[in-house]
């Protein structure tokens, strides 16, 4: 019998205004590369988001066809990077070009295996430090009470600051 309970969740929005507030924190682990996937297939960015998100909630992406996904990713503003561990799938991260010139760290994480390792550090490096290349007047994202415990820490560590908060309810 599936129980259903309703928890209460805070969703924080931090940002980076600066390109010389991030505290760079990158892995010198030749084994480790970041890398943009242009073509990112349907199925692979699926995987990426169900295994990435698993543990955190993340929902709202689980009814996308791969009709919506080949048209989300098309789109020029969105760009997906992957991190791989000699060969192996280890995270992305996903990037959205707003029309204020920001850029949105819009989906961010490591899959299971490769947490607890200082890899987050590097990857949120790679991620705001492309987004700065980019040609963003600011860098932003948000995390909320679901995510791993070590988000909020990492990205206070590198610099960005908490600028919106916001309480809401999700069932589990």
């Amino acid at each position: 019998m599936n129980t259903i309970s309703t928890i209460e969740v805070t969703r924080t929005y931090l940002e980076m205004r600066d390109p010389a507030h991030l505290q760079a924190a990158c892995s010198d682990d030749p084994r480790i590369r970041v890398e943009q996937m242009p073509e990112c297939p349907a199925s692979f960015f699926r995987y990426l988001y169900v295994e990435v998100g698993r543990n955190y909630h993340w929902i709202d992406r689980l009814p996308w066809t791969d009709e919506d996904i080949v048209a989300y990713l098309s789109r020029a503003e969105i760009s997906v990077w992957l991190m791989t561990e000699d060969g192996a799938t280890a995270g992305y991260f996903e990037l959205r070009r707003c029309e204020d010139g920001s850029v949105e760290i819009a989906y961010f994480g490591l899959l299971p295996g490769f947490l607890g390792r200082g890899l987050g550090k590097h990857l949120l490096t790679c991620a705001t430090e492309q987004a700065w290349a980019d040609g963003a007047n600011r860098v932003w994202l948000h995390t909320c009470t679901l995510d791993d415990p070590a988000a909020m820490p990492n990205y206070l560590k590198r610099g960005f600051r908490p600028f919106k908060a916001e309480k809401y309810s999700v069932e589990l």
